[in-house]
């Protein structure tokens, strides 16, 4: 049995983390869950964020699966994502992309995986208001080059990090039979940290002769996502260019509804669905379970329960390949969240 933090999140949290502990439970996955709170929901309830008690549940269980957490845009509190990222080091942000039966896309057989850093760069949110004293600071050391009254963000690109992502890649390549790896930055304008990104790629790659390697500015990337997914693989970048990318790719075969994710560290890791905590339709039993199932059964895979997973994954399969029984979003004459749960419950 294992025992697995469990967040329940924002927004339609509560009901797509509902419909997958009920497969589960069909399933007869050997999971325990403990169930504490993040985000505005322990807000309301315990006045903070991130209370005591989740951050020791997750530094007991070292495994959590989490519910989307609502981030307010400009203003507000920063995210509770990239806090549990940074706390506990999660340096590996993984996220699996392919094509899946009865869900539209333009494009087939695309099958990418992109591995993003997970710990720094400009999505650290390292950033200093116009009149601050770092700003002026910074303006007098730029020789005039940023405005008095501007904003600014520090991007920071270490060596050791990006050594430590790119060997998660290629080991994650090695270990799952995947041929290639492409990273992906703006070095020709960011010279020293998008240099630094490419240079400590480089020096981990060449200890993998087995996988082929290559680079491709970010701007590239994206025009060659859309022309031609399929000659992609392993995608690797660093944060802020890796979120923009993921969704990207999501894109690609179906949306971020679809989507599975992981942030993984040496000793721990959380699984999530990859969308936002959608406040529209929370409470309306409408919101498709299938990315936080997924990301559910990556989590299974990485505790050892992989026939289970596998299981999980074929009866989502079947729901999607039939069609009938989808949420709305995949189907116009779709179901509720509850039924389409119980569907995939039935195909078990």
């Amino acid at each position: 049995m294992h025992r697995v933090t469990l967040i329940p999140g924002d927004g339609i949290g509560p009901e797509i983390t509902e419909a997958v502990k009920e497969v589960f439970s069909s399933a007869k996955a050997p999971i325990e869950w403990d169930v504490v709170q993040a985000g505005e929901s322990a807000l309301k309830t315990e006045g903070d964020l991130l209370p005591l008690k989740t951050l020791q549940s997750l530094s007991l269980n070292k495994v959590a699966l989490k519910g989307p957490i609502t981030t307010p845009i400009g203003t507000g509190f920063r995210s509770v994502n990239v806090s549990l990222r940074q706390k506990f080091n999660l340096f590996a942000c993984v996220r699996p992309y392919k094509n899946m039966p009865g869900v539209s896309s333009r494009y087939e057989n695309v099958d990418i995986v992109v591995v993003r850093e997970n710990t720094e760069d400009l999505y650290r949110g390292i950033e200093f208001a116009p009149g601050s004293p770092e700003v002026a600071m910074i303006t007098e050391m730029s020789k005039g080059l940023i405005a008095t009254d501007a904003a600014v963000s520090i991007k920071s690109i270490s060596a050791t990090a990006s050594r430590s992502i790119a060997k998660y890649a290629f080991d994650y390549a090695k270990a799952n039979g995947r041929k290639k790896v492409t990273a992906s930055a703006k070095a020709n304008i960011m010279k020293f940290t998008d240099g630094l990104f490419y240079e400590s790629v480089r020096s981990i790659a060449k200890n993998y002769p087995e996988i082929e390697y290559n680079e491709v500015l970010v701007d590239a990337l994206c025009m060659k996502l859309v022309q031609d997914p399929v000659e992609f693989d392993v995608l690797l970048l660093p944060n802020l260019y890796g979120d923009i990318v993921s969704d990207l790719v999501a894109g690609l075969v179906g949306g971020l509804g679809m989507a599975p994710g992981a942030n993984i560290g040496s000793k721990m890791a959380i699984f999530e669905a990859t969308h936002g905590s959608a406040p529209d339709i929370a409470g309306k039993n409408m919101a498709n379970p299938a990315g936080l199932l997924l990301s559910a059964t990556m989590m299974l895979e990485y505790l050892g329960e992989v026939d289970i997973a596998k299981r999980i994954e074929t009866a989502l399969y079947t729901v999607l390949n039939d069609g009938k029984y989808v949420t709305k979003d995949l189907n116009p004459n779709g179901v509720s969240t509850t039924e389409m749960t119980k569907a995939i419950v039935a195909a078990l």
